[in-house]
């Protein structure tokens, strides 16, 4: 995908596969998540907020942190969190690039 400078919260809820109003929920509950609205009222996202979306994404998502159980990992292991995050991000590119090697293969 393109780097854009801006996402939309339908687009950040379909990367991460979930409802708009989870992604609303977490920007209350996380204060690492500030988008900025634009001229007419709408959010919009940063990278930045992607990166911190996917961070809570995989603590509450895939590990099964609580909302709490996250904020207080977050607060102690921040840069934990994103390394790890980045690993699982590199390990699915390349993945999804032997994968096409694999097809072309065949």
């Amino acid at each position: 995908m393109a780097e854009k400078l801006y996402y939309t919260i339908g687009e950040v809820s379909r990367m991460f596969d979930v409802n708009p109003s989870l992604i609303r929920f977490w920007e209350k509950e996380f204060t690492m998540i500030n988008p900025q609205k634009n001229r007419k009222g709408n959010r919009v996202f940063t990278a930045k907020d992607i990166d911190n979306f996917r961070v809570i994404y995989n603590l509450v998502k895939e590990k099964g942190f609580t909302i709490q159980g996250a904020r207080e990992h977050l607060s102690h292991h921040k840069s934990e969190a994103e390394r790890n995050v980045e690993v699982i991000k590199s390990l699915s590119e390349i993945k999804g690039f032997l994968i096409e090697i694999s097809n072309e293969l065949s």
